[in-house]
């Protein structure tokens, strides 16, 4: 089964309802640009739910701190991490995603120094924000993918978009996991718990 990640979360009461519809990820910001940026706590999550924080460019010293602080058990790096950086963390025992930004185009063989050092890779529209741009790229692009490496896929992925999921399902393609963010809120770091619940449960019967 292909994994649903639900990331941007900020509220902690809003948080705690999404956890009970099951993810298998749970992504919050640590980006103070964002406006989905958390600076207050996290709520503990069931062992089901991987707890997930998403970083742009910071430095491996206060990754480490927000692991131990918020109990993380995977990293989304959404910045210019390097292939080093991401060796350091992922010392540290936590999941680490690299995210890259997709555009008109992309070639995915700049992504072969990172196969060693990161246990995921994390496709996400290019835009102006490192993340959540609300929009998706070209798919199709997809298929020049060389790499057994599974990923997540992100950018703009909303209910219109499931019928075009479960196609790339059937690719043979390492698909991982879908990112939903933007298209699933009321306000910035708040998700509209109904279209969560539904996209999760029409998600589950397309790959029964």
């Amino acid at each position: 089964m292909i994994k649903i990640k639900i990331c941007g979360l900020r509220d902690l009461e809003n948080s705690r309802a999404v956890a009970d519809l099951s993810p298998d990820y749970m992504g919050f910001i640590f980006w103070s640009k964002s406006s989905r940026f958390v600076d207050t706590a996290t709520p503990s999550l069931p062992n089901s739910i991987k707890k997930t924080g998403v970083f742009v460019d910071e430095t491996p010293s206060v990754i480490r701190k927000q692991i131990e602080n918020h109990k993380l058990n995977a990293l989304q790096l959404h910045g210019n991490e390097t292939p080093e950086i991401c060796a350091v963390l992922k010392e540290t025992g936590t999941e680490v995603i690299k995210a890259f930004s997709v555009g008109a185009s992309f070639n995915f063989k700049n992504l072969e120094p990172y196969l060693p050092t990161c246990d995921f890779f994390l496709f996400d529209t290019k835009g102006p924000l490192p993340g959540g741009n609300g929009y998706r790229f070209n798919w199709s692009l997809l298929a020049d993918y060389p790499f057994d490496k599974p990923f997540f896929l992100s950018g703009g992925i909303g209910l219109e978009y499931l019928p075009a999921l479960k196609r790339i399902a059937k690719e043979a393609l390492p698909l991982y996991a879908i990112d939903v963010n933007s298209k699933f809120e009321t306000a910035p770091g708040h998700k509209d718990l109904q279209t969560l619940k539904e996209f999760k449960t029409q998600w589950d019967e397309l790959q029964r």
